[in-house]
């Protein structure tokens, strides 16, 4: 396999503040929240080291009309890319390696809220969050894993705990 997972990298808040600034500044003018998802955003757990963006915007109009302006700010603009209700971009490096991920959703999407509740309940327990990091560590390691192979070894992990994660997460919402 010769995508790889790394252990987390203090550094990568910053690198989501900078993004941040990136993405608003390409699409200034336009409501967006923009949160930092996925590994990266989770303490002490292995992670690719790609930057996760989850955006929310109120109506997609307006973000379809800035793919020049999302382009000249380095992203590939994706479109749904195989998820109805998202808007997908990614940025390369110079070398090619992939960076950043920004998953954008319109307000009120379940989207949103599944991965900050999996993001907030795997930070507020680090017990299950160190399991979701030996995982990781166990299909990587596996010498004839495939990316595939990777992705759906970590499927039933993630879905029983963002079952959880879900339900903790509403209750402490309210």
């Amino acid at each position: 396999m010769n995508d790889t997972v790394v252990a987390h990298d203090p550094s990568w808040a910053e690198a989501f503040k900078a993004e941040a600034k990136v993405i608003s500044s390409a699409l200034a003018g336009m409501p967006i929240a923009l949160h930092h998802i996925g590994s990266t955003a989770i303490p002490n757990i292995l992670a690719k080291p790609i930057i996760d963006i989850l955006g929310v915007v109120p109506q997609f109009d307006a973000l379809d009309t800035r793919s020049a302006a999302m382009q000249g700010a380095g992203y590939q603009v994706m479109g749904a890319y195989g998820s109805d209700g998202r808007r997908y971009f990614r940025k390369l490096n110079p070398e090619g390696r992939l960076t950043h991920h920004l998953h954008v959703f319109l307000e009120g999407s379940q989207h949103i809220t599944r991965h900050l509740a999996f993001r907030d309940f795997l930070t507020h327990y680090p017990e299950t969050a160190a399991a979701y990091s030996a995982l990781k560590a166990q299909l990587t390691g596996e010498r004839a894993a495939s990316w595939d192979a990777y992705l759906a070894g970590k499927q039933p992990f993630i879905e029983r705990t963002e079952k959880i994660a879900l339900e903790w997460y509403c209750k402490i919402s309210t």
